[in-house]
């Protein structure tokens, strides 16, 4: 489903716009908000993990390892 929405956007922007087919625009407009909310829940995941990661002790790589070989042996292999 489509929506018409109106919007106001900077000159350099507009330029871009003006340039590109009549059909063209919408999906041009609509893929580089989508683009922008996945890289702002990428963004926000890196944030939350960071802050994780201060709150919480260190793990050694020895121990990151016996994990990921436990969980390994409890799954079936395919």
């Amino acid at each position: 489903m489509s929506h018409r929405v109106n919007i106001v956007i900077q000159d350099e922007a507009w330029d871009v716009l003006v340039k590109m087919p009549h059909g063209e625009r919408g999906r041009a407009v609509s893929a580089a908000i989508l683009e922008w909310v996945s890289l702002r829940k990428r963004d926000d995941a890196v944030a939350r993990m960071d802050e994780l990661r201060a709150t919480l002790p260190p793990v050694s790589t020895d121990e990151v390892v016996r994990w990921l070989r436990q969980d390994r042996e409890r799954r079936p292999s395919a």
